[in-house]
This record gives C-alpha cells, sequence and structure tokens, in this order.
C-alpha cells in the first residue's frame, strides 16, 4: 500500500500504482454516454490515464482543463481521465467547459481503483481513488507513473508530457 495527504493528514491507498514496464492492468470503465471504454480498446494508441478524486474539486477540474489543452494536442495520444463520478457528473462538466480532448471515465461499477492501487482506504474520502497519472505506451506497458503526494496538488505535467515522447 501506498500513502498520501489529505489535507495534511497521511492517508492509505489499497495498494501501489503498476511498475513502470509492466502490462496496464486491464479495465472496462464508462463514459459518460453509458458506453463501456476498455484499456484494449485504446490498443495502439500513448493513453495518458489521470485520476483522481472528483471532477467537482477544482484541482481536478483544473488538471482535466490543463490535460485537454496539453497532452490531448498531441498526435497518437489518448487522454482518460477516471474518477468515481457518475457519468452523468462526468459529462456535465465537459458540456460546460467545453472538454472535448478528453474521455472522462466513471469508474464507479468497476475495481479500477483497486486494480492500480490508488483506492482510499480510509478517511472521508473512502472508496474515492487518490490523485495519480499512469502513462501507458501503444504496446500497453507502463512507461510512467505519479503518485500524488497530496491530493489537493496537481499532477507534473511536464514530466507526464515528457513521458510520452
Amino acid at each position: 500500500m501506498a500513502q498520501v495527504l489529505l489535507r495534511g493528514t497521511p492517508v492509505n491507498t489499497s495498494g501501489e500504482l503498476p511498475a513502470i514496464g509492466s502490462a496496464a492492468p486491464a479495465f472496462n470503465l464508462t463514459n459518460n454516454k453509458l458506453e463501456k471504454i476498455s484499456l484494449a480498446s485504446l490498443a495502439g494508441q500513448k493513453v495518458v490515464i489521470s485520476i483522481f478524486p472528483s471532477i467537482d474539486t477544482p484541482t481536478c477540474a483544473t488538471s482535466t482543463r490543463k490535460f485537454n489543452e496539453q497532452a490531448a494536442a498531441k498526435e497518437g495520444v489518448t487522454v482518460v481521465t477516471v474518477s468515481e463520478d457518475l457519468p452523468f457528473a462526468l459529462g456535465r462538466f465537459c458540456g460546460a467547459e467545453g472538454i472535448d480532448n478528453v474521455h472522462t471515465l466513471s469508474a464507479f461499477r468497476s475495481s479500477f481503483g483497486q486494480d492500480y492501487g490508488v483506492e482510499l482506504t480510509e478517511s472521508a474520502l473512502a472508496g474515492l481513488t487518490a490523485r495519480a497519472v499512469v502513462v501507458v505506451n501503444e504496446a500497453g506497458t507502463v512507461v510512467y507513473t505519479e503518485l500524488v503526494n497530496n491530493v489537493s496538488d496537481e499532477p507534473n505535467y511536464e514530466a507526464t508530457l515528457a513521458a510520452l515522447a
């Protein structure tokens, strides 16, 4: 298990992020049209997986906007955001913000948080996910990970974008 800070208090996660060089864990998540999206359906593309607790928090919204602008502008790259939010909330946010380069996916009916080791196991946010980034190459191999130390901090965008090179 790993640990992150939530309002200055250490909080445990359900495990560790996938190891660099390992195969990314498979997933089946739900988009805002209630369609299932799998990691396998993104094969052959570089995938940035931006994981966060809820789109209804300022940092999560900011990171989605930034990835929409930066990483999604790169050719051959797909950006997905993953949270436990309902698909409707994710769709509402994207519609209001004009987010169209990022696929917002809900993990509300999946084991994603446990499979990626990011489910918060305690605190008021237990069951939601910690903030993290995983970059997967075209072959489905993990090439970069970041578990953001403090849930309220933004991820390292520069390191994420460098991993796409």
